[in-house]
């Protein structure tokens, strides 16, 4: 795997227009990258939560977009990195349903379901970083059990 010629960027979420640019910017990216509208509706809409998140909960940071090549298929990576808090209890927070209030109510739980590959560290008082990428015609994952 290797990064793509393109939509490689770093960009602040510090406010709410931030999360319009980060919105915009990974739907464009997609697109670019031959994503289809439905891929690029659940990526955008999983950055969008991720990035709220960051901006609410983490006091603000930043989202890194890697276009990724592995063999001939194309995907992209967004990180979503904060200075915050952290997060006290992953497994309650990745568990359906959770929300500690205000968003899309969808949580870091919906917006795993809607990327291939979703990675997080967390450690409490030290910020949090949550990593997806999502990949140009491969079908969702399955759902894992509970």
């Amino acid at each position: 795997m290797h990064t793509a010629a393109g939509s490689q960027a770093r960009l602040p979420i510090r406010s709410d227009m931030d999360l319009v640019w980060v919105r915009q910017h990974v739907r464009q990216a997609a697109a670019q990258l031959g994503f289809g509208l439905v891929d690029q509706t659940k990526l955008v809409t999983a950055a969008s939560e991720l990035a709220r998140n960051t901006l609410v909960y983490g006091g603000g940071g930043t989202m890194e977009t890697e276009p990724l090549v592995e063999g001939t298929t194309r995907g992209l990576r967004l990180t979503f990195s904060d200075d915050g808090p952290g997060i006290p209890d992953l497994e309650q927070a990745l568990s359906d349903g959770f929300t500690s209030g205000g968003g899309l109510g969808m949580g870091l739980g919906g917006a795993r379901r809607l990327v291939h590959e979703f990675g997080i560290e967390s450690t409490p008082g030290a910020g949090t970083t949550v990593r997806v990428t999502s990949w140009v015609g491969r079908p969702p994952r399955p759902r894992e059990e509970s």
